[in-house]
């Protein structure tokens, strides 16, 4: 069996810097056409000039004949200014505000006071049609770590969303039906949300079964099958407010397998795969070409790519590490042969030949 759909992209990456940029890149060059690059590096990319310097390293580390596009971000802060939000939009190279709430995610960096200092940004990136990109946590230690996303909806988005009904939002890898009743409850075209592989396909049992497993640990955190079950009915519904966003983030094997484990799930070699299983599983495969090529540059207000890729179904083994000098990146589903990774990407793309050749 095989599906061609359009080329899609992904609108939530991590590509982290130095050698782990280097042995990451290839993977989404080969599955998606663009990336919106997250900007949480050390120090976050806090300004245009920045995202300049950053952009090129992407390029210089791509392979020779790709035609991967990096999309770039900045890192909002409580030092953000509105020059630097013009400068941004007049770059054509920064695409969306990352807003970390200080302390998500290991977010020293993030905002404390989005409706204080912040609020004039938000305001000119109306004006310039900016998206303000969403990680939807309270990062307050007193709120259970499974209601972070939840309570974030209800004392910082809906607010926001009230007060600035023309910002246009993405609420990024939304983990719970929370999030799901929140977003169609909005505007269409204004405020929108990205879907990981990881929480259409994992729960939070997977954190457990068979002992601790880190390699299944990100955040937002998984949560209970409902919540799954919710993103799995929104994703495959046809709706335009959700697009693929892998949230792929890279860790070295022996800083997820230690005794304070980061957070982040490499998928990017598997979440295409992945995608086309729940979308077949949900019998809404005629939907995942929407999901996963159309919805995100709509958004975005961007050309749809004018490239195919040819999915085939046939078994296929994750490996149970990827080497590289620096150490090991331990991929998704590492080392397992099972029924929802059958799709595979078999590398043909077409450009416009209209002809498959093989990549």
């Amino acid at each position: 069996m095989e599906l061609t759909i359009t080329q899609p992209d992904d609108w939530h990456l991590h590509l982290r810097d130095g050698d782990l940029l280097q042995a990451v890149i290839p993977d989404s060059a080969k599955h998606f056409g663009r990336a919106i690059v997250m900007p949480n590096l050390k120090p976050p990319i806090t300004t245009t000039a920045a995202a300049v310097v950053y952009r090129d390293s992407i390029l210089k580390a791509l392979p020779a004949d790709s035609h991967f596009t990096p999309l770039m971000t900045l890192y909002l802060t409580d030092m953000t200014n509105r020059e630097e939000i013009k400068v941004a939009k007049k770059s054509g190279v920064v695409y969306g505000v990352k807003l970390y709430p200080a302390g998500a995610t290991n977010s020293q960096d993030g905002v404390t006071d989005l409706f204080g200092s912040c609020f004039p940004v938000l305001q000119e990136m109306v004006e310039q049609n900016i998206p303000l990109l969403v990680h939807g946590e309270v990062a307050d230690p007193n709120v259970d770590i499974f209601d972070r996303e939840k309570v974030f909806i209800e004392t910082i988005l809906q607010p926001l969303v009230q007060r600035l009904p023309s910002l246009k939002v993405v609420m990024e890898h939304i983990t719970t039906k929370d999030a799901v009743s929140f977003v169609n409850s909005c505007r269409e075209g204004f405020v929108a949300a990205t879907v990981t592989p990881q929480h259409l396909i994992l729960n939070r049992n997977s954190l457990f079964q068979g002992g601790l497993q880190p390699h299944n640990y990100c955040l937002p955190v998984l949560k209970r099958d409902i919540h799954r079950q919710a993103i799995v009915s929104a994703v495959t519904s046809g709706s335009k407010r959700y697009f693929l966003g892998t949230d792929s983030a890279p860790h070295e094997k022996r800083k997820k397998e230690c005794r304070c484990g980061c957070a982040g799930i490499y998928n990017s070699p598997v979440a295409l795969s992945i995608y086309a299983k729940v979308f077949e599983e949900a019998g809404a495969l005629d939907e995942l070409e929407a999901f996963a090529s159309f919805n995100g540059p709509d958004f975005y207000g961007l050309p749809r790519n004018k490239s195919k890729i040819k999915l085939r179904k046939s078994p296929w083994k994750v490996p149970e590490s990827l080497s590289f000098p620096f150490g090991d990146i331990v991929p998704m589903f590492a080392g397992e042969l099972k029924s929802h990774i059958l799709w595979f990407l078999s590398y043909c793309i077409r450009h416009d030949t209209g002809n498959f050749s093989d990549k």
